[in-house]
């Protein structure tokens, strides 16, 4: 007399959780991306700490500065943000004239080309950390009267603080589960969910 079998034959997927392990244990799946994401922002930092040494003319540092915040401006708004965290913004202006502001966030999915969780720090650590640097660097330029140096201290904050406004923006679209808008450039939404701010670190 035999007792009837119950369990079936289950099908696992081995390769499916093998390429899962190995795009985790990826640590950094875009190494330039993730260079120069910081290479940027932080030469110019260790410019704008070292420009007596460097060179005797404010106008030249000013000039290095300005143009190393903008290379790093390009970089991040079109191509680290979209590798690394899947997130890109952009301006444009519409057949009335008027400027639209667009927030996209890509949906993660198994096969998406975005970074790791390593990289997604690495890219919200620089962006948020760096504009915090320019503001401490505009008090003390403030407090010791260095007001030359106060032009280039704004436009510093102004460059970084766009990129950050703006993956913020992308960011809160990407989380409510609904595609980004097109809308102003306005902080109403970002300031009712502070939330976002504190979790992406």
């Amino acid at each position: 007399m035999t007792m009837a079998d119950d369990t079936e034959d289950v099908e696992l997927d081995f390769a499916a959780d093998e390429q899962e392990r190995a795009r985790r244990s990826a640590v950094i799946r875009h190494p330039l991306a993730s260079f120069f994401h910081l290479f940027f922002r932080v030469v110019a930092i260790v410019v704008y700490l070292l420009c007596d040494w460097i060179s005797k003319s404010f106008a030249s540092c000013f000039v290095l500065i300005i143009a190393l915040l903008s290379f790093d401006f390009w970089s991040v708004k079109n191509v680290t943000g979209r590798l690394l965290v899947g997130l890109r913004w952009w301006n444009q202006i519409d057949e009335d004239g008027r400027s639209l502001w667009v927030f996209e966030a890509k949906k993660a999915s198994r096969g998406s080309n975005t970074g790791t969780e390593a990289e997604a720090r690495i890219f919200w650590l620089g962006l948020i950390i760096c504009p915090l640097i320019w503001t401490f660097f505009f008090f003390t330029s403030l407090f010791s009267l260095k007001i030359k140096w106060l032009s280039l201290v704004v436009a510093s904050i102004s460059l970084q603080a766009a990129n950050l406004y703006g993956y913020l923006r992308c960011k809160a679209g990407g989380q409510n589960g609904q595609p980004p808008d097109k809308c102003s450039f306005s902080g109403q939404h970002l300031l009712q969910r502070p939330d976002i701010i504190f979790g992406i670190l």
